[in-house]
C-alpha cells in the first residue's frame, strides 16, 4: 500500500511497548480543559490522553451542533419534558432507585418513559422528595431504539470504538447510553465495563465526578477486600473496617457543566452526582490503546472465579468450562467470545487494508467510516495491538484448555493473516 494514502504520520502511531504506558501514574489533581474545536486534533488526543490514560474535559463547543442540545433543552437550560414526551413517550426505560442499595449497586426496574417523566415533574414540585425515592433513568439504549432521531454525532476522538463495532456486528447489544435524572441522583463507586474508556456529554445540567486512578481503589477496600458503595460515606474513616483508607489519595474532582464532555480513562474508578436536573449521553469503548487492559481485566476476573470455586476443581469434570460460564455471567464475556471480538476487529481492518475503502466509508457507525476519518495507518496500529493481545490469549493455559475447534479461523491462522496484512501494508 502506498504510504501516501496514510492520513497520519508514522511517528504518531509508533508502536508503544506497553498498552498501559503511563496508565498508573498518579495525577496531580489537574484535569486538562480542551476549549478549541478547530485546533485540537485526534493525534493530540491519542498522544496526550488515550496512550497515557489521562482524563480530560472537552468544552461545550464540541457539542454545539447536536440535535439533543438544540431540541431537548428549554431556553433556561432545563430538560424539555414536553419535547421528550412527544418523541419518546411510549418507550420503556431502565430506572434505578438511588436511595436503595442492592449488593453494590442500585436496584432497577423497567418503566414507561412517560411515567418516569411524570414522576420527575412531581419530584421537582415536591422539592426533590418522593415516597418512591430518587429515581434515575440509566443505561437507556436510545440510539438503538430510535436510530432515526438526530440526537448527537460521536466526536472524532472517540470513533475508534471496538466495543460498539463488535456488538453492532453481532447485533446483540451496544454500549451507547442516555442517562436522565433529577438533582441529587447519583451513581455509586465503580469502574466501567471491561475497564473500558468512557465519555459522557451533558446535554443539560451539571455533574460532579470523583475519580481515582488505577491502583488507588485498593486503598479503599474493606478488610474483606470489597470496594465501598459510597466513597464519601463516614464509615470509610473506621480503620477496623477500611484499614488502608488513610493511605488513599484524595480523588480528582471534576464539575462538568452543560454541553461539556468528560473523558474517563481505562480502569479509573469513579462516583458521579447530578448537581442539577441532568441529561447526558454516554459511551463505553475499547480500542488498540487499551485492549491489553481489557485482556488483563478478564484474566483477573477468571482468576477470582477460580479462587471462589477452587474446592470443586477435582470433583467437577468441566471445572474450567464452568469457570468461563461464571465469568461470562458476571462480566458479559468469556475467553472464546473475547477471541471472536478480536477476530471481528482484525478482519474488518484486514479487509480495509487489502481492499481499500468504498462507498460504505461515508456511512455512519461503520469501521470503514472510522478508518476513513482516522487514516489507514490507524488500521495498521489496530492490527499491531491485536497481534500482541491475540498472541497472549493463544498462549494462555486457560484458553488452551477450552474446546477451540469451533473457532474459525483457528487462532494460529488468524495471527498469520494479521502479520501478513501488516507486513504488506508497510511495504
Amino acid at each position: 500500500m502506498d504510504r501516501a494514502t496514510f492520513a497520519c504520520s508514522t511517528a504518531f502511531f509508533r508502536d508503544y511497548s506497553s498498552s498501559s504506558q503511563g496508565a498508573f501514574c498518579l495525577p496531580t489533581g489537574h484535569v486538562d480543559f480542551i476549549d478549541k474545536v478547530e485546533s485540537f486534533t485526534y493525534s493530540e488526543f491519542f498522544r496526550d490522553y488515550l496512550i497515557p490514560n489521562h482524563p480530560c474535559i472537552f468544552s461545550a463547543k464540541f457539542t454545539d451542533g447536536w440535535g439533543s442540545r438544540k431540541n431537548w433543552v428549554t431556553w433556561d437550560g432545563k430538560p424539555d419534558f414536553d419535547h421528550l414526551l412527544q418523541k419518546f413517550g411510549e418507550a420503556i426505560v431502565p430506572v434505578a432507585n438511588c436511595d436503595v442499595k442492592e449488593y453494590n449497586s442500585n436496584p432497577k426496574e423497567q418503566l414507561p418513559f412517560k411515567e418516569y417523566i411524570n414522576y420527575w415533574k412531581e419530584y421537582i414540585k415536591n422539592d426533590y422528595r418522593s415516597s418512591r425515592g430518587c429515581l434515575y433513568l440509566k443505561d437507556w439504549h436510545l440510539s438503538r431504539a430510535f436510530p432515526e432521531h438526530d440526537v448527537y454525532t460521536t466526536p472524532v476522538y472517540f470513533l475508534s470504538d471496538w466495543l460498539n463495532e463488535y456488538w453492532d456486528a453481532i447485533a446483540v447489544d451496544d454500549y451507547r447510553f442516555v442517562y436522565m435524572g433529577p438533582k441529587g441522583s447519583w451513581t455509586p463507586f465503580h469502574a466501567d465495563v471491561f475497564r473500558s474508556y468512557s465519555w459522557s456529554a451533558n446535554i443539560c445540567g451539571r455533574k460532579k465526578w470523583l475519580l481515582y486512578p488505577p491502583g488507588q481503589e485498593d486503598c479503599l477496600k474493606d478488610c474483606h477486600g470489597n470496594l465501598p458503595f459510597d466513597v464519601t460515606a463516614p464509615d470509610l474513616q473506621d480503620r477496623s473496617v477500611y484499614p488502608r483508607y488513610n493511605q488513599s489519595q484524595p480523588p480528582v474532582e471534576i464539575v462538568q457543566e452543560a454541553g461539556e464532555i468528560v473523558f474517563i480513562p481505562s480502569g479509573w474508578h469513579h462516583q458521579v452526582y447530578n448537581l442539577e436536573d441532568t441529561i447526558s449521553i454516554n459511551h463505553n469503548w475499547v480500542n488498540g490503546c487499551n485492549v491489553a487492559i481489557m485482556w488483563c481485566f478478564l484474566q483477573d476476573e477468571l482468576a477470582a472465579v477460580q479462587r471462589e470455586i477452587s474446592e470443586w476443581k477435582e470433583p467437577m469434570d468441566d471445572w474450567h468450562l464452568q469457570c468461563q460460564l461464571i465469568m461470562k455471567s458476571c462480566t458479559g464475556i468469556d475467553y472464546k467470545e473475547f477471541y471472536n471480538f478480536l477476530k471481528v476487529i482484525a478482519e474488518n481492518r484486514i479487509s480495509i487494508l487489502e481492499n481499500g475503502l468504498d462507498d460504505e466509508a461515508s456511512a455512519k457507525n461503520t469501521p470503514k467510516a472510522a478508518i476513513s476519518t482516522l487514516g489507514m495507518l490507524h488500521a495498521v496500529f489496530d492490527l499491531k495491538r491485536t497481534v500482541k493481545v491475540l498472541t497472549s490469549l493463544s498462549a494462555n493455559e486457560d484458553f488452551k484448555k477450552l474446546d477451540l475447534t469451533s473457532l474459525s479461523p483457528p487462532p494460529e491462522a488468524l495471527l498469520h493473516h494479521l502479520k501478513a496484512a501488516i507486513d504488506t501494508a508497510l511495504l
